[in-house]
């Protein structure tokens, strides 16, 4: 077994931690600031936490625009990546300028949300309108704070492209979303070849 403690670095070519937990889900996050100048960045350090009330969130190294606009104005509107999309997910991950516009950047249209003020990406076929639960500044175990801000947000409106239904269940592989996975630049899709099902065991 290669062992290591991060404390004293990995001693590999690329950090692992991320290929292992994986592959992870995008966390395309569309927000608006205070004075309604848009933004649009993925993260990979996403997941949902909860069902009711459903609770999704993400990790941001560094206090960015994504963290500011959530914290000024409580919203936020996740954006499913599909295959189709991760070329333009990836254009948004530039580092502009506060206020440049990545929507304009990567050619996407922005679309009135129902709830919140953060716009939808048009062309993803699922959004999730958020509303702020908690922003969180992560600590070591000795207590010490990390960079790092965890943003959770209720999801208060959920918008799919009905093609995505079949007799009212939610086709995952059909969409076609887009995981992160280790390395600087792996990613991954998946298809209906790669599913399993597994029935849970009854309770003794």
């Amino acid at each position: 077994m290669y062992f290591y403690q991060p404390s004293d670095g990995h001693g590999l070519p690329h950090d692992p931690l991320n290929a292992i937990i994986g592959p992870r889900p995008i966390g395309w996050i569309a927000s608006v600031d205070a004075h309604g100048k848009r933004n649009l960045a993925p993260y990979s350090f996403f997941n949902c936490f909860n069902y009711r009330p459903p609770i999704i969130g993400f990790a941001s190294s560094g206090w960015k625009d994504s963290v500011q606009n959530i914290v000024e104005t409580r919203e936020f509107v996740w954006n499913l990546t599909t295959l189709d999309l991760a070329s333009a997910m990836n254009e948004t991950s530039a580092s502009l300028a506060h206020g440049e516009d990545e929507f304009v950047r990567a050619g996407l249209t922005p679309v009135e949300s129902r709830l919140v003020r953060a716009p939808r990406v048009a062309e993803s076929p699922v959004n999730f309108e958020c509303r702020l639960s908690q922003c969180i500044q992560l600590t070591g175990a000795d207590g010490t704070a990390v960079d790092t801000w965890l943003v959770l947000g209720e999801v208060v409106a959920v918008h799919i492209d009905e093609s995505l239904l079949e007799n009212g269940i939610y086709q995952t592989a059909k969409a076609k979303p887009v995981l992160r996975a280790g390395g600087p630049s792996a990613y991954y899709s998946i298809d209906e070849s790669q599913r399993f099902d597994l029935i849970r065991p009854d309770a003794r």
